[in-house]
């Protein structure tokens, strides 16, 4: 029961920081309708169709059926580099770099109003089987795709819950 008394005050105390959820009204709130009616543009390469299909899942793109608001435009930066080496001078180990720059476009106006970069990377063990070390660096960009999706939403989310009007 000691507990109790600081639960209620750090409750109370919270209340008024002016903490918003992002995601505020769920489905029909300010944000997602906004991120539902974000166009992908396509990406070049193999990265680029992970990223826009991961983007694609996160965003709900078209999902409204509607006109879109936004056009989302993405850029990659996909690398590859050898890290360690071993006695015989053959690479061990390597880093999986990817970064995006991204703008979003009012589909109205053609005016850029976010325009930001995301980007994370990973390691890979190389091993002595190349199928092996080239099904680890498949894998590491699925997950570097998935990641750096998380990130540029997580922006644009946080844009639409700006500029959306008070009710």
């Amino acid at each position: 029961m000691k507990w109790v008394a600081p639960l209620l005050l750090a409750g109370i105390a919270l209340g008024g920081c002016g903490l918003h959820p992002l995601y505020g009204g769920g489905g029909s709130g300010a944000v997602a309708t906004a991120l539902d009616r974000i166009d992908v543009s396509p990406i070049e390469g193999k990265a680029g169709w992970l990223m826009a299909n991961a983007l694609r899942d996160r965003l709900g793109a078209g999902g409204s059926g509607g006109t879109s608001l936004y056009r989302l435009d993405v850029k990659l930066d996909d690398q590859i580099a050898g890290l360690g080496i071993r006695p015989d001078n053959s690479v061990s180990r390597e880093r999986r770099t990817l970064r995006a720059r991204f703008q979003l476009v009012d589909a109205a106006s053609g005016n850029v109003v976010l325009d930001a970069t995301a980007g994370s990377d990973v390691g890979i063990d190389v091993v002595s089987s190349e199928y092996a070390t080239i099904a680890a660096e498949n894998t590491a960009t699925e997950r570097l795709s998935a990641i750096v999706a998380d990130q540029i939403v997580a922006r644009v989310a946080l844009y639409a819950r700006r500029s959306a009007k008070p009710k």
